[in-house]
Parts: C-alpha cells; structure tokens; sequence
C-alpha cells in the first residue's frame, strides 16, 4: 500500500481532460520549483529531459495532452521508453466530471482540441476515451469538479512542495443551515451532540475557544463518537491515498458551523496529524458567520 512519504519526485508528467486545470497547475508546480514546459509533444519528452538536465534543471515537468494533436497518440508509448531507461516520470492525471468541463468551455469559449463531430459534449467523451490507459497508469488522479484556485495551489503544494508530502487531508466543519460543503468526500453528523448554542455561557465563543472545546470533547456521546472513528479514519485514509486521490475531504456539521463541528475538527486533524505523514489542514467554512453568532 502507497505511503505519503519521501521527497517530491524531480520529474512529472502532467496531462489529463481538457478543462480540467492542467495550464493552471503548470504555473503552480513552476512556482514550487520545477523547470516547466506546457503542451510539450510526447515523442520529445525524452530529449527535452536531456536538454533540461544539462542546463542544471534538477526538477522538471511536462504538460502533454490533446492540444498536440496526432502526436499525443505517442504518450503512452514515450513514457514507457523513458521508463526503459530508467527515468520514469510521477504521472499526475487532471480529471473533472462532463458537466463541470462544459460550462468552463462555455465561460471560456476556447475550441475543444479533439474537435469531434457534435460539439464540445462529444469531444469531452472523445477524449476521455483517448485517456483511460493513461489514466490508470496514473500515480495521482486529481479531481478539480468542486476545486477553488486555492484548492489547487494546496493540493499541489502538498504533493510537490518541499515540505512533508503525500495527499493532503483536509477537516472542514461546516453548519447544515448553510448547505454541504462542495467537493467532500466523507460527511459526518454532530448534531446528536448536546450543543453549546444553548448554554449562555458558550454561546459567543467558537469551538476552538477552550470553554467550548472543553464543554464538547468531555461529553460521553463525543467520547465514543470519536473512539468509533479513529479505526475508521486509520483504515480509510492510507486506502484513499492508494487509490491515487491527491486531496481527502472529512466535512463535519453541525446546526450552525460554529460550536460542535468546529471542536471535533480540530481534534480529528490533532490526531489525524499523529498517524498520517501527509499534510492534514483544517477548515472552519462557517464559524464566522454573523447568522451563527446570535
């Protein structure tokens, strides 16, 4: 089983559907480092590497995909002879569900590279088809269907930054009244947790005040809940990471955002952080709201 561990690989391979955000990764990965070069023909990967690596490039990253055309039929065979030899790329693949690509085509209005006969709809089912040996050859999947810009950067970041790396893990709390969080991937109820709001006391402090987070942690109900998850969140999360998701979202809600989701977020990511060698963040989505604080 894949283990997040170990330094970010000093060559990677970048492709994926169109639309799915590899040009804005390109400009990310350039930021962490690597010698990039964008809409790059497969056949070329092998010569391009040399040439980088006599100019001192120590890290480097390929963007190949459709936009090249005929010459993209090469990529499968180019990553293999660069395998043969010994310089097998980190193959990150870039995903995002149909609906999602064509209403980024149609805010963009740029023309689909596959060009099949029908419109974009047709070309995005083209290409998929094109991709699916690529795709599960793939080392990262990363989906971007409910990615913001700064889910990407982090992502990335955690992937092939200089810091601890592996797929990151992030805990939101959120409040129901507000909607699901977009883009999780494990949803999980606090409400049957008795809730601060209702006690004078707590109620204008936030979960991560100690009053609160005290009031939530130390109730038997939290107690067992979090004794119940913890073998949970330790057999799911390195099964998410083998399955190549670059990025796990653990959402947990309550009425408001404020008060129970938000302390049982900061502890599960304290203990997440004490098994899991990948980067774990928090994210309190609305513990700030003016709606939740009267």
């Amino acid at each position: 089983m894949a283990e997040a561990s170990g330094s970010p690989p000093d060559f990677i391979v970048v492709t994926g559907l169109s639309g799915s955000g590899k040009s804005q990764a390109a400009k990310v990965i350039e930021d962490l480092g690597y010698y990039t070069l964008d809409n790059l023909p497969p056949a070329l990967m092998d010569t391009a590497l040399e040439v980088s690596r006599k100019g001192g490039h120590t890290k480097v990253a390929f963007v190949v995909d459709a936009r090249s055309g005929a010459l993209f039929e090469e990529a499968a065979a180019a990553i293999d002879a660069l395998q043969r030899d010994g310089r097998r790329p980190h193959l990150v693949f870039f995903d995002a569900s149909d609906d999602t690509l064509l209403r980024r085509y149609s805010e963009t209005r740029h023309k689909h590279p596959v060009e099949a006969a029908g419109g974009v709809q047709p070309s995005i089912s083209e290409e998929r088809r094109r991709l699916v040996e690529l795709r599960a050859r793939a080392d990262k999947v990363i989906d971007t269907t409910h990615f913001s810009v700064k889910d990407l950067r982090d992502t990335l970041h955690a992937l092939y930054g200089s810091g601890r790396t592996g797929m990151l893990v992030r805990v939101i709390s959120f409040g129901y009244k507000f909607g699901l969080p977009l883009g999780a991937d494990l949803v999980l109820d606090c409400r049957f947790m008795e809730n601060p709001f209702y006690i004078d006391e707590l109620r204008p402090y936030p979960g991560t005040h100690e009053k609160v987070r005290d009031f939530v942690l130390g109730h038997p109900a939290t107690k067992s809940f979090l004794e119940a998850l913890d073998p949970l969140l330790r057999f799911a999360i390195p099964r998410y990471d083998a399955e190549k998701k670059a990025h796990l979202a653990i959402a947990f809600g309550c009425t408001g955002g404020r008060h129970r989701s938000v302390a049982i977020a900061e502890e599960v990511m304290r203990r997440v952080r004490e098994y899991w060698p990948g980067p774990v963040e928090v994210e309190h989505r609305d513990v700030d709201r003016a709606e939740v604080r009267t």
